[in-house]
């Protein structure tokens, strides 16, 4: 088993090495570039993003589908993430993952553009979509569809359920003293009702949860960053002159350098936002819209959201450790944000443990959904679906009982392995993508209804 992991982690490692980093970075810029900045209608984004209208064609409105989006997005290892970028790469690893998602912003919003442009609906009404409907109706490949649709129902799994039942019981053992087995079985009791009523039953949860998990963890933030107001400018200063720094200074928090700020935090940010992943789109299609343009601005609206948390989260560890060197230790990033978090008089401790929760609760059920829609697509019958959701459940129950090193590095590698045959299609439909945005978006006829999307 030993052996195994050390395989599983080597072969995560070449993966999510410097070439993926080129490919995914890459395409961002691709598209940056190609759609003229299209970061630049952030404002309109967010006024679609709170519009209803229930005439339109969809499973779920855009606000509900960008929550269970946000749900399977902002986890654990989003606040986990960046400590690790922090510390292995320097407080200049902060500034190269806000950098990387506001890049990747552009990409989100192309994959769920050709989301909505190639979804289909079933017999029941219902309509569906993702990369492997991208890839076989906009390409006709449906070798790589089959592809990807495997390797994002094995991925399922591990990412989005085995590691995350694992954390909420790790949680809860360390601030009550629970038993791992017993909340293991409230996790899966929870999972089975929530996910027995399909993606309306998900929707309305990650609509309620969302908000509050994200308002309260950034509440947190806002609180250690009044406490260590003193040191805000130093924090700030500090992580732009080490993303900038050509080389390692001397001592302290400045011996990182360019290339390590760069390097993690390059990969944090890439892994952090999934842009890219082609994950965040197989929800996005099911949303009701009038085109394809206005689901892309909704979704990429999540990936700025995942900016703010990851830079907030950045400058607090920051700011934490230039004000309490002897309590938050970059050279220990296990329990960098618990140390952080510890400064909050009395109840540090339990927000940090409820986002954590909610964050790790949240990811399991919007993840449930992409694995759903992965098997729909390879069996279309409900039985198979029946039985994927059985095998769900039970491993939700399972992922809380022991150590799952080997279980995460493989579900890593399983989601650089989505990345390649979704990004191949992204950057093969360009022209589609940049031909929507010509006839709705730079024209501004963004509200006008599209007959393809019915």
């Amino acid at each position: 088993m030993e052996t195994l992991t050390q395989w599983m982690r080597a072969a995560d490692s070449f993966l999510w090495g410097p070439p993926m980093l080129v490919l995914l970075l890459g395409t961002h810029l691709f598209y940056t570039i190609r759609l003229k900045f299209v970061q630049r209608y952030l404002m309109t984004a967010f006024s679609v993003v709170v519009e209803r209208d229930k005439m339109l064609n969809g499973n779920v409105s855009p606000f509900a589908a960008l929550s269970v989006a946000l749900a399977s997005t902002i986890g654990t290892g989003n606040v986990v993430g960046v400590a690790t970028a922090v510390c292995l790469g320097g407080p200049g690893a902060v500034f190269w993952c806000m950098i990387t998602g506001i890049f990747g912003m552009a990409t989100k919003y192309a994959e769920s553009l050709l989301a909505i442009k190639y979804r289909v609906r079933d017999e029941k009404g219902e309509v569906h979509g993702g990369p492997m409907y991208t890839i076989l109706r906009g390409l006709g490949w449906r070798w790589m569809a089959v592809t990807f649709a495997v390797i994002g129902a094995i991925a399922v799994m591990g990412t989005g359920n085995l590691v995350q039942s694992n954390a909420i019981a790790s949680i809860i053992n360390e601030t009550f003293a629970v038993p791992n087995w017993i909340s293991g079985l409230c996790i899966a009791l929870i999972v089975g009702l929530v996910i027995v009523g399909g993606l309306q039953s998900i929707a309305k949860v990650c609509t309620c949860m969302v908000p509050l998990m994200s308002f309260i963890y950034l509440a947190g933030c806002a609180a250690l960053l009044v406490i260590n107001w003193h040191y805000l400018d130093d924090a700030v200063l500090l992580i732009l002159k080490c993303a900038f720094s050509p080389k390692a200074a001397a001592g302290g928090m400045l011996g990182y350098g360019f290339m390590l700020a760069a390097q993690y935090g390059v990969a944090r940010g890439l892994f952090s936002n999934e842009a890219g992943m082609g994950s965040e789109p197989i929800v996005a299609a099911t949303a009701r819209t009038r085109n394809a343009v206005r689901q892309g601005l909704v979704s990429y609206t999540g990936t700025f959201c995942t900016i703010i948390i990851c830079t907030l989260t950045g400058i607090v560890i920051v700011s934490s450790a230039l004000a309490h060197p002897e309590l938050v230790n970059l050279g220990d990033r296990s329990i960098i944000t618990q140390n952080c978090f510890a400064q909050i008089p009395y109840c540090g401790k339990y927000i940090l443990t409820f986002a954590n929760f909610a964050f790790a609760s949240t990811t399991l059920l919007g993840w449930f959904y992409y694995g759903e829609q992965c098997v729909r697509f390879l069996i279309k019958k409900e039985s198979a679906v029946a039985v994927y959701k059985g095998i769900y459940i039970l491993f939700s129950f399972l992922g809380a009982l022991g150590s799952l090193s080997l279980v995460w590095d493989f579900a890593s590698f399983a989601n650089g392995l989505m990345v390649i045959p979704n990004v191949v299609s992204l950057l093969l439909l360009h022209k589609v993508v940049t031909a929507e945005t010509q006839k709705y978006l730079w024209s501004g006829r963004q509200a006008e209804n599209d007959p393809e999307c019915s």
